[in-house]
């Protein structure tokens, strides 16, 4: 939603994938954003089972999992894959991908 100027509007870390949504669920997720201003979604993909959220935010991402799991019932898992390797620092760079599916 809100972006800072210094990274791409489509720049994002971490997958957040919603399986079986139901309406509220997809408004407690966009609502959790208009809080933040440091993430923000780059990316709405919908798909037939059902929502992927492309996020800025790895650090958001992982909370934002944990607030649907305590709201809402259903199965959480959490994955993270090697991206790249940040030029300064050498430290290596992974994207995360959440699965939330309601039950």
């Amino acid at each position: 939603m809100k972006n800072p100027q210094t990274k791409n509007p489509q720049y994002y870390e971490g997958i957040l994938q919603l399986r079986n949504p139901n309406e509220e669920a997809l408004n407690f997720v966009r609502n959790q954003f208009k809080n933040n201003s440091k993430a923000w979604i780059a990316k709405v993909e919908e798909l037939k089972t059902g929502i992927d959220f492309y996020i800025s935010s790895n650090g958001f991402l992982l909370s934002l999992g944990k607030k649907l799991k305590k709201s809402f019932k259903g199965e959480l898992k959490t994955s993270r894959r090697l991206h790249t390797k940040d030029r300064l620092t050498s430290k290596q760079v992974y994207r995360v991908t959440v699965l939330f599916r309601l039950s």
